[in-house]
């Protein structure tokens, strides 16, 4: 979330509470809604390292709000960050440590938590299809999130599909 908020805080000034509502209208229903608390955290240590800038300004009738601004170091650090590219293969995925223990410990049938695995993702599958259906149709960052979301579980589908045919073969 750090370097998201950064990215909003690079159109301009913003209050933690702005920058939620920008990112649950940005991200739509689909991306799991941040909390206030845990933004003004990630704000306080985005200040702390001097990557934004907090000023606190007087309302008449409200508390105080402190609206935070990027910094020279909080634009670089953006910079640098839309330059990287991803490289995170899921070498680490649970399920597949418990597919791949299953068989030592005599405690799990590796088919049957495929077959598991797979309800849940259709489950997932569906939920999705039915958030896409209600989100609003000029969203198209959130409905990308969601399109990326639900191919990512079509390659898991097929992925469990094969484990299924290398282990029925094994037998």
């Amino acid at each position: 979330m750090r370097l998201s908020l950064l990215a909003l805080l690079a159109r301009g000034p913003a209050h933690g509470y702005e920058l939620k509502q920008d990112l649950e209208q940005m991200l739509g229903s689909a991306y799991p809604q941040p909390n206030v608390g845990q933004i003004y955290v990630t704000l306080g240590r985005l200040e702390k390292s001097g990557l934004i800038e907090g000023e606190d300004v007087e309302q008449s009738s409200r508390p105080n709000k402190k609206v935070y601004h990027l910094t020279d170091a909080g634009r670089e650090a953006l910079r640098v960050w839309f330059e990287e590219t991803e490289d995170e293969p899921r070498v680490r995925d649970e399920f597949f440590m418990k597919l791949a223990v299953a068989s030592q410990t005599g405690l799990a049938d590796q088919i049957t938590l495929i077959n598991k695995q797979r309800r849940q993702y259709l489950n997932t599958m569906r939920q999705l299809s039915k958030l896409a259906a209600a989100e609003d149709r000029d969203n198209r960052i959130a409905h990308l999130l969601i399109e990326g979301a639900m191919l990512h579980l079509q390659a898991d589908l097929d992925w469990l599909e094969r484990c299924q045919e290398e282990l029925e073969e094994l037998e």
